[in-house]
């Protein structure tokens, strides 16, 4: 399909953790192959923000995640349930109040389709629309395996589920079964694409002689990584360790500096984009059970080994493997390298963990969300813009 040239799409996310803009630009890259022809603009609504409320709404979320974490399980079951009307009307005139440019962004050009990988756009053009400031047709894409209530964000015409349980979740939440697509949690190509593994090899220093257990930090480099890299140290078998410290180049300094059993081979990195090649070549992922993370495992086939999963979303996420045979979890830390040495010494228990994978994943999440806004495109839509008072 070759898209009218004035059509234009606005992809939004949200930088809480990396996993929002990664679908959101997993969904870009669908529609640029799809549509090449297509007017995209792909904004992080956080960068439209005051300072105060990035802090808070970004970086916040990150440091409670670290630090409370039970707290952060509380709000989220808290939020997860009908809200008083006056307590959303006061959440909805904050968010405006702090996200003026964003605000300017939607009522002053005009926009065929808007695309949500977060709620928080999603819920402010809801609330716009509703006040009859705006006329844009929005859908939102889900990013967990389960669906909080936050993610209802109407008027919206379309909603993107991961699995078949969360889109009966959307459905409690009253949204029409007609108005779901269960596509998946939106990846990247490359982590659906098959890879030569001796060419990852080559090309990310490693030699494969020995499991490899890839251990993964998210984009900041946060959580108890030192004690769980303590934990793999601890392996009886031998193994090629590589761990992936993100932006936390303070972490990387200190596990470089620890001393490793010469029965290990160790590589320790930073923040990179070959992702896809450390996962398509690892027997083993450890992690924290993130949508997006937990999503390119499954597309690369990989058995994975939750960690620390912060309550809420991610414990959630961490049932959905666990109930589908895609992953083992660690309960407490002291028994990670239990729990290594359980998985490397049953070959046949790591394969059908692999296997259970491939079945659940799927790598086209992002063209099936292509396609569906695709199809949302009327050349002669006049799109979002402020509408005049009479």
């Amino acid at each position: 399909m070759r898209p009218h040239l004035t059509q234009r799409i606005l992809i939004l996310s949200a930088s809480v953790g990396a996993g929002h803009v990664r679908a959101a630009e997993a969904i870009e890259r669908a529609l640029q192959e799809t549509a090449p022809g297509l007017m995209l603009k792909n904004v992080d609504v956080l960068s439209l923000a005051s300072s105060a409320f990035r802090r808070i709404y970004g970086k916040g979320y990150l440091d409670v995640a670290h630090r409370a974490p039970h707290l952060l399980g509380y709000v989220y079951d808290l939020l997860d349930r009908p809200q008083e009307m006056e307590a959303d009307r006061f959440r909805i005139a904050l968010q405006r109040m702090n996200l003026r440019p964003f605000l300017r962004l939607l009522e002053s050009e005009r926009w065929d389709v808007v695309v949500n990988t977060h709620f928080l756009p999603a819920e402010i053009i809801g609330s716009l629309r509703s006040a009859g400031k705006i006329n844009v047709r929005q859908v939102t894409v889900t990013t967990d395996f389960m669906t909080h209530r936050m993610w209802v964000q109407p008027p919206c015409e379309h909603y993107f589920a991961a699995t078949e349980e969360s889109a009966a979740n959307l459905e409690f939440w009253g949204v029409p079964a007609r108005d779901i697509t269960v596509s998946g949690i939106p990846v990247h190509p490359e982590f659906g694409n098959r890879k030569d593994r001796g060419r990852c090899l080559r090309a990310r220093g490693l030699r494969g002689d020995r499991p490899i257990l890839l251990l993964l930090s998210g984009g900041f480099g946060v959580g108890p990584m030192e004690q769980i890299f303590s934990g793999m140290l601890a392996l009886d078998t031998a193994a090629e360790l590589v761990v992936v410290c993100g932006r936390n180049e303070a972490l990387r300094e200190r596990l470089n500096r620890a001393s490793a059993p010469p029965r290990h081979r160790v590589t320790i990195i930073g923040f990179t984009e070959a992702i896809d090649e450390l996962m398509a070549v690892a027997d083993v992922v450890i992690s924290k059970p993130g949508g997006l993370t937990s999503a390119e495992v499954l597309c690369c086939g990989g058995a994975m080994l939750i960690v620390n999963p912060i309550p809420g979303q991610e414990s959630r996420n961490a049932d959905f493997l666990l109930e589908n045979g895609a992953a083992v979890k660690v309960g407490h830390l002291a028994t990670l390298h239990y729990k290594l040495n359980a998985l490397l010494s049953s070959p046949r228990r790591l394969a059908r963990l692999k296997a259970n994978a491939r079945r659940i994943a799927r790598p086209q999440a992002a063209y099936e969300v292509a396609t569906k806004v695709l199809s949302m495109l009327d050349p002669s839509a006049r799109g979002a813009r402020r509408r005049r008072s009479p």
